[in-house]
């Protein structure tokens, strides 16, 4: 099978499941509602309006974790994927055309997320928004829905090599939510090389740390990308 038509079989399963297309709202969901907390709060010397405009994505990302990863755990279930391959051999294009059907949505997803978050966040943010100028903020929108979705792929990278979406769940929540900070607390600069922490200074107006806006998505992209190999490895070696 081509490569348009297996990406067309697996934006069909997607779509078709309720639990996705809601996973897709609740990254919206999330982050605004979180993101609208924070806003309100501008106590503390070290505030920055625009992470606290879009510090909602630090809960956003879990839902977009969980599209990534139902997305591919789904196929380990009851032989789907015995079915998926064979009317996809190659097994390198099937998990192509899967993990095109995951960042597109949530791409799509991300992006408009980034955008109503940064409309948000500067409504309740009022005055203390112009701390942040129009470029800064169009470039933590656009960053936002770039970080959301390296993270799902992430995810089901992850979830391809583990074959368990509740064993990848189990790792990254606790490690997002949890182990993330405390390394960050406790590790100085090396923490900053996290998937999370280095994707996110796009989303702050001032970085603190030795990575760059875009360099701090690239690591993450880093990641991403070794996760992604990981998973077609673990794809072609074992059997369906």
């Amino acid at each position: 099978m081509a490569f348009q038509p297996a990406l067309h079989a697996e934006w069909i399963k997607i779509r078709t499941l309720r639990s996705q297309i809601g996973g897709l709202g609740a990254i919206l969901l999330a982050t605004v509602a979180f993101a609208t907390l924070a806003a309100a709060d501008t106590d503390g010397e070290d505030f920055d309006p625009l992470f606290s405009a879009f510090f909602g994505v630090s809960f956003g990302q879990i839902a977009a974790i969980a599209f990534g990863t139902t997305a591919v755990a789904a196929e380990f279930q009851g032989g789907a994927l015995r079915v998926s391959l064979a009317a996809v051999p190659q097994r390198g294009r099937w998990f192509a055309a899967k993990l095109t059907a995951i960042a597109l949505p949530v791409l799509a997803a991300g992006l408009t997320t980034g955008f109503v978050t940064l409309a948000v966040g500067s409504a309740v943010l009022g005055e203390k928004a112009d701390g942040f100028g129009t470029a800064d903020g169009l470039r933590a929108a656009v960053g936002c829905g770039i970080y959301l979705t390296l993270m799902s792929l992430l995810a089901a990278g992850l979830t391809a090599v583990l074959r368990s979406g509740v064993a990848a769940l189990s790792i990254l929540i606790p490690f997002l939510l949890i182990v993330s900070f405390v390394v960050g607390d406790m590790s100085g600069g090396i923490a900053d090389l996290l998937p999370d922490r280095a994707g996110q200074v796009v989303l702050h107006s001032t970085p603190d740390g030795a990575l760059g806006p875009w360099t701090g998505l690239a690591v993450t992209a880093l990641w991403t990308a070794a996760a992604l190999a990981a998973g077609a490895w673990r794809i072609r070696r074992r059997d369906a």
